[in-house]
C-alpha cells in the first residue's frame, strides 16, 4: 500500500466513488469502536495513503448527504452546477444568436459562405468563460459542422471571387454619395462608372456590408402664411412640369436645430431639371434671405428670364412687396398656392424632405447635433454642388440635374437648321 510522505498534503490522484464510500464506512466504524471523532479521519487516511483534507471533507459531505449536518447535499451541488452550466450555455447561445440577427433577419438560410464568415470571426471569441467554437455556433445556428468544412476546403466560387472585388466598389460609392444611396441608385451609378454589375448583387453585398439608403421622415412646417398681405394667384395649380429650363422655379424655406439656434434655409428649384439654382442659409428668417437666394438664382440663370413663374407658398416671405419686386426685375411672375396645403408647393416641400434625410440627419452625420449655422452652411454647399452636378433623380431617369440640362441645350443646338452665307 502506497504511503503518503505528507499526510496533510492531498494528492493529486483521482479517487472512485466506491473508494470514497468506504473510506467514510471506516472512518464512522473507527469512531463508533473508538468512541470519539478525534484522530479517526487522520488514521484511516494514513493507512489508505489518501489525503487527509480529502478524506475529512468525504465524510463531512456524507454526514450533509444523510442529514446529521446542515449543507449543501452532493445532489443539491449537483443540480446547481447543471443548472449553472445551463445558464452559462443560453448566454453562449443568446450570444451567438445576436451576432447573428444581422443575416437571419431575412428569414431564409443564409448562403454557406456568409455562414462559415461568421463562424470564423466570433469562433475564437470566449463568452461565459469558454470559447464559442464551431460546433457550438453551428448547432445553435442549425447549421450542420460538415458543411462548414465543406465550404472551408471548397475553392472559392466565381461569384464570391466578383463579390470580393464589387463589395469595395459598393462600399465606395454609398460613402461617396453621402450615405443615402439604395440599391437602385447605387446600381445606377456603378453602372455610369462602367462597372458590369446587377441590382440584386448590390443589394446583396449592401446586406453584406450593413449599409443601407437613407429613410425620410415626416415635414415640420416652417413658414407661416400673413393672412392680411394680399396674395399672388396660383399659376402652377400641382402641375411641376415644364418643357425647359427656366420655365417655373418652386421655393420654400425649412430650417435646421443647432447648438447656437435655428438655422434656416431656402432652396429655388428650377422645375424642369431639379436644379437648385440659388439657395440661402442664415440665422433669420426675414425677406432678405429670400432675396439672397434670388439673387444667386439671377446670376446662375441670367438677369432676364421672361415667362418665368416663380411658385412657393404663402408664407410672410413670398407675400412681401420686396419679392414681388425682385422677381418683376428679372420678368418672373410671383405664383402662390393655397394656404396649409402642401401639396401646392410639392416640389419644393419634396426637396427640403431629402435635404434632412440626406444630409441634416444623414447618415454621414451619425448621430452628432450641428453646432453652429456656419457649419450648416458649409455643408449646404457641398451637398447642393453633389445635388446639381453627381445625385441621381429618378425623375430625370437616372441622370444628374447638370447633365439632364447638357442634354437638352445639346439636343437644341442640333435641331437648329444651319444658315449658309450668301
Amino acid at each position: 500500500m502506497p504511503k503518503d510522505t505528507n499526510p496533510d498534503k492531498p494528492t493529486t490522484r483521482r479517487y472512485s466513488s466506491e473508494e470514497k464510500a468506504s473510506a467514510v464506512r471506516m472512518v464512522r466504524t473507527l469512531r463508533a469502536e473508538l468512541g470519539t471523532d478525534h484522530g479517526t479521519v487522520k488514521r484511516v487516511a494514513t493507512q489508505l495513503g489518501y489525503g487527509t483534507e480529502s478524506v475529512r471533507s468525504w465524510v463531512r459531505q456524507a454526514d450533509i448527504d444523510q442529514g446529521h449536518v446542515a449543507g449543501v447535499s452532493t445532489s443539491e451541488s449537483a443540480r446547481m452546477k447543471a443548472l449553472e452550466q445551463e445558464n452559462r450555455e443560453l448566454k453562449r447561445a443568446n450570444e451567438i444568436l445576436k451576432r447573428a440577427a444581422k443575416f437571419l433577419r431575412g428569414g431564409a438560410r443564409p448562403p454557406a459562405q456568409e455562414v462559415a464568415a461568421f463562424i470564423d470571426a466570433n469562433c475564437d471569441d470566449v463568452v461565459a468563460g469558454r470559447r464559442l467554437g464551431v460546433e457550438r455556433i453551428c448547432a445553435v445556428l442549425q447549421v450542420a459542422p460538415s458543411s462548414y468544412y465543406e465550404v472551408k476546403k471548397r475553392k472559392p466560387s466565381a461569384r464570391s471571387k466578383r463579390d470580393e472585388v464589387m463589395g469595395p466598389v459598393v462600399y465606395a460609392l454609398w460613402e461617396d454619395n453621402f450615405r443615402v444611396y439604395g440599391a437602385r441608385k447605387i446600381w445606377k451609378a456603378a453602372r455610369r462608372a462602367g462597372h458590369d454589375i446587377g441590382r440584386d448583387q448590390v443589394a446583396r453585398l449592401m446586406r453584406a456590408a450593413g449599409i443601407e439608403g437613407v429613410r425620410r421622415s415626416k415635414r415640420v412646417r416652417t413658414t407661416k402664411p400673413d393672412p392680411g398681405m394680399p396674395r399672388h394667384p396660383d399659376l402652377v395649380r400641382r402641375d411641376f412640369t415644364a418643357t425647359a429650363p427656366n420655365q417655373l422655379w418652386v421655393t420654400d424655406l425649412t430650417f435646421v436645430p443647432t447648438w447656437a439656434g435655428v438655422a434656416y434655409v431656402c432652396f429655388i428649384i428650377d422645375a424642369y431639371s431639379r436644379t437648385i439654382v440659388g439657395w440661402r442659409v442664415a440665422s433669420h428668417m426675414r425677406t432678405t434671405m429670400v432675396l439672397d437666394a434670388i439673387e444667386m438664382a439671377r446670376w446662375s440663370r441670367g438677369t432676364q428670364l421672361t415667362g418665368l413663374r416663380c411658385h412657393s407658398d404663402a408664407g410672410s416671405q413670398f407675400t412681401s412687396i420686396r419679392y414681388g419686386e425682385r422677381l418683376a426685375e428679372i420678368g418672373a411672375t410671383p405664383s402662390i398656392g393655397t394656404v396649409a396645403d402642401s401639396y401646392d408647393n410639392a416640389l419644393a416641400e419634396t426637396v427640403n424632405g431629402y435635404y434632412k434625410a440626406e444630409l441634416i440627419r444623414g447618415p454621414a452625420r451619425e448621430g452628432r447635433p450641428w453646432k453652429t449655422v456656419e457649419d450648416v452652411e458649409l455643408a449646404t454647399l457641398s451637398w447642393a454642388h453633389w445635388h446639381n452636378n453627381d445625385r441621381l433623380h429618378g425623375y430625370l431617369n437616372d441622370v444628374p440635374p447638370a447633365e439632364f440640362e447638357e442634354t437638352f441645350y445639346a439636343t437644341r443646338r442640333a435641331d437648329q437648321t444651319l444658315v449658309g452665307i450668301q
